[in-house]
């Protein structure tokens, strides 16, 4: 069995904030994988359910941000759910926007969510690091990660949610390297076609038009 955690605040005004990526990954999981609807338990909300042969169990914590650990540690710790099968998906400034980065263990790197989850359980337990960007200056962080998502960024956002949810398979297999190349090919742009190169002259000195090259 999975313990997957999306990392959020509860309430609308909180909904489209970026510090609510992680919230935003759970629930397209759980609707593109036609999971059972949220029901509350474990201080969140939950859902219960199979993706491909694993069992998962999908949480969103209620008790905001700062207090995440409370709810996931009830849930692992009823369900006897190891760290090392509990994946925290969250808002990474570290990473570039539609950046996604996988880590097992480690620090918190200043992120109230990962430490409360820390004090409770430990840290050796999966991270999907989901790239919001840094707004360049350190007193703008808080009003950055609780603010909405711009309308420039709903495109990226939305392919890299999507990507997400569609290769979480992937992730629950073990193919984790796998599972980041597909999200990173589905966020990437294309790439323009390339120019067409100019036909070169044959050896005896004609365009590809006809004629020598001479005016005529």
């Amino acid at each position: 069995m999975w313990l997957l955690v999306g990392l959020g605040n509860p309430g609308p005004e909180y909904a489209g904030h970026r510090h609510n990526i992680g919230f935003m990954a759970v629930d397209e999981i759980v609707r593109r994988h036609g999971l059972p609807p949220w029901r509350r338990k474990f201080q969140g909300e939950i859902s219960e359910g199979r993706i491909g042969d694993e069992r998962v169990i999908l949480l969103k914590p209620l008790t905001y941000m700062n207090a995440s650990g409370r709810s996931v540690a009830e849930a692992a710790r009823f369900h006897k759910i190891p760290p090392a099968r509990i994946i925290v998906f969250h808002d990474e400034l570290d990473l570039a926007p539609s950046k996604l980065r996988i880590k097992t263990g480690g620090g918190h790197a200043g992120h109230n969510g990962l430490r409360d989850i820390t004090a409770h359980l430990g840290a050796d337990f999966v991270r999907v690091r989901l790239g919001i960007g840094h707004p360049g200056d350190k007193a703008r962080v808080h009003g950055w990660v609780l603010s909405d998502f711009a309308k420039a960024e709903q495109a990226w956002l939305r392919d890299l949610i999507d990507a997400v949810a569609a290769h979480v398979p992937l992730l629950l297999s073990g193919a984790a390297s796998d599972f980041m190349s597909k999200v990173a090919d589905a966020v990437r742009p294309p790439k323009p076609p390339r120019p067409p190169r100019p036909a070169k002259p044959d050896a005896a000195g004609t365009n590809p038009v006809g004629g020598t090259g001479a005016e005529e």
